[in-house]
């Protein structure tokens, strides 16, 4: 029987850390470790759970992730290729590919369109003809089921639900590879949470996409995470599939961690 070959994670890291320097400049100065020797991978097409406290340093993991910020120290790598070895304009050129959703859809651009916050990237990237733009934006609302005849709503006409559904569009649009998902469902309830769900899996299945997923939410990883990895104080305690989170995980600190959640 041949071996199977396991690929190559789309997204790896290995010895991160990233100090940042806190009080004002008049004030005693002091440093704070947001990571520290941090190793994480993430295969194309799954989901990994960012799990963590607040303050554990999964917010400035995200940022590395998606190359809005640069550590101090250690490597990235993101389909294969180092990213700590690219220049500036070539690290800006691979920065399409990683999107980010954050938690609150009402930071959506109040006095734009549906039909403009979807588009504005692809204006910013300067891609297609205004004709092509507009017929991709129509299709991407018809994906996330939302109707293009509501382009010309505003974000506040949406409910919460439909604003998710309209963030998951504009992130679309620049047909990235691996979407950061901060705390999506947050403020939703129980049956727009499960819609959303439903639509990221079938999005991930139809488009390969991979994910990682911020949360406080165990419960919810069941569901939606093939792994997750669990932060603290800036470290990696474990990595684990998510069975086996609940099952018997290995580091004191996870299971510290899991208990509390």
């Amino acid at each position: 029987m041949a071996t199977r070959v396991k690929p190559d994670p789309l997204l790896q890291m290995a010895g991160l850390s990233k100090t940042y320097e806190q009080g004002r400049w008049w004030e005693k100065q002091f440093h704070l470790k947001a990571l520290d020797g941090v190793d994480l991978s993430l295969e194309e097409g799954k989901t990994l759970a960012l799990v963590g406290k607040s303050g554990s340093g999964k917010t400035t993991l995200a940022m590395c992730a998606a190359l809005l910020e640069l550590p101090d120290s250690g490597k990235i790598w993101f389909n294969g290729r180092d990213v700590m070895s690219l220049d500036k304009r070539e690290r800006a050129l691979l920065r399409p590919r990683i999107q980010i959703i954050f938690q609150d859809s009402t930071a959506l651009p109040a006095r734009y369109t549906a039909r403009q916050i979807i588009e504005e990237p692809l204006e910013i990237q300067r891609r297609y003809a205004p004709k092509e733009r507009a017929e991709l934006v129509s299709e991407l609302m018809e994906k996330v089921g939302l109707s293009a005849k509501w382009g010309n709503r505003l974000p506040n006409q949406f409910s919460g639900g439909q604003r998710q559904r309209l963030a998951v569009a504009r992130a679309l649009t620049l047909q990235p590879r691996l979407l950061i998902l901060d705390e999506p469902f947050v403020g939703l309830d129980i049956s727009t949470r499960g819609q959303i769900i439903n639509l990221l899996l079938d999005l991930q299945a139809e488009n390969s996409l991979t994910y990682l997923y911020i949360s406080h939410d165990l419960e919810l990883l069941r569901h939606f995470a093939d792994s997750v990895a669990l932060m603290d104080q800036g470290k990696i305690t474990e990595q684990v599939g998510v069975s086996d989170l609940f099952r018997s995980p290995e580091d004191a600190r996870t299971r510290a961690l899991a208990s509390a959640f």
